[in-house]
């Protein structure tokens, strides 16, 4: 019997030695305060779960059928002391799991501004967050600096204790974001912008990923964030804006492929507004912007006739001045442009658009 379970336990350490235990000791603020939280959570659930089992075991024992000198009562119902304890200690243990909860999930709400490098390390007013642009493709990882003005595939790089923002979507379905040594997962969405705030606090090569699936090549979705100094990372800038060519709309519609394992890639130049045009999933040359096709709508609709004029409005809302699509769809409104836009923006309540009277045809 002895032999058995040191059998046992052999295989269990053999089995466990293999595990990453990475959301415990990861290299980011923000990931460590999410370990912790798993950790006092987890310390909390076992103050009810290793009685329940100890209990389980001395009942079993207790009470076995030949042990006469267990108490025997047949008509026992009820336990006011017994009450009190199996309600209120789990009650308590949920309120302490709600105040815990609440106060972590905002504090480590992934949209906000981080507030501390780390426990003993405030955030610097003059360092402005490392902006990086994240897009989501069948089945590899774009990552765009606009800063920098360069792009790259399955590899990013970040600064040692600067903060990060990253700004995630999709052109394809839906995928997860995840650096288990940064913080936790961010879903990537086709035409929507999710956010992402975070920190590395130590140099080296650490794993990124998509967790959730996304078909074929998901396994193989991965890349390689690499955390440097400064200097480390100017370094790494000028080889990638030294190795590659622009990245413009035509590239991202080659990427756009599926591909399998894609290769690391290097792009030195970036297109002005190309995050737009890939938020807005119109890269290609015939199509609309989501956003011209929402103020569109907003505006009445184009009908029929507007399917010939899309060429007309397409990008006028990604240009510099939005209220130009007032002009071909509701010349009667340019001058309640600016109004109208600024309801839409607050959304608040506005006079009812006048009746869509003329639609300019196509030349």
């Amino acid at each position: 019997m002895r032999l058995a379970r040191f059998g046992l336990l052999a295989i269990c350490g053999v089995l466990l030695s293999g595990c990453d235990l990475v959301l415990f000791n990861p290299s980011g603020d923000v990931a460590a305060q999410q370990g912790d939280l798993i950790i006092y959570a987890t310390v909390l659930m076992m103050i009810v779960i290793l009685p329940v089992m100890a209990l389980t075991v001395f009942f079993a024992i207790k009470y076995r059928k030949d042990n006469e000198e267990a108490t025997y009562e047949p008509e026992w119902s009820h336990s006011v002391s017994l009450e009190i304890v199996v309600w209120s200690v789990p009650l308590a243990i949920i309120i302490c799991l709600a105040g815990l909860t609440w106060v972590a999930t905002h504090r480590l709400e992934p949209y906000n501004d981080l507030p501390r490098i780390t426990a003993e390390k405030a955030i610097d007013p003059n360092v402005t967050p490392l902006q990086v642009q994240v897009v989501a493709l069948d089945w590899k990882w774009l990552f765009i600096y606009p800063e920098q003005g360069i792009a790259t595939v399955n590899e990013a790089a970040v600064v040692v204790d600067r903060p990060v923002e990253w700004k995630i979507t999709s052109n394809t379905v839906m995928n997860a974001f995840y650096v288990p040594e940064m913080a936790g997962m961010i879903y990537a969405m086709g035409g929507m912008e999710t956010e992402l705030n975070a920190v590395m606090n130590a140099s080296g090569t650490f794993e990124g990923f998509s967790a959730n699936y996304s078909g074929n090549g998901f396994s193989h979705m991965r890349f390689d964030l690499q955390a440097f100094e400064e200097d480390g990372f100017d370094e790494w800038v000028a080889k990638v804006r030294d190795g590659g060519p622009m990245l413009d709309r035509a590239a991202v519609n080659v990427l756009e492929n599926p591909s399998v394992d894609h290769d690391v890639e290097y792009y030195g130049e970036v297109e002005d507004g190309l995050w737009n045009l890939i938020l807005n999933m119109c890269t290609g040359p015939n199509d609309l912007c989501l956003n011209d096709m929402m103020m569109v709508d907003a505006l009445g609709g184009g009908g029929i006739d507007g399917l010939w004029n899309r060429e007309m409005y397409r990008g006028l809302c990604t240009a510099d001045d939005p209220q130009a699509i007032f002009a071909i769809l509701r010349p009667d409104l340019v001058e309640r442009g600016p109004e109208i836009l600024q309801s839409m923006v607050l959304d608040a309540d506005t006079d009812p658009l006048p009746p869509l009277n003329s639609i300019p045809q196509a030349n």
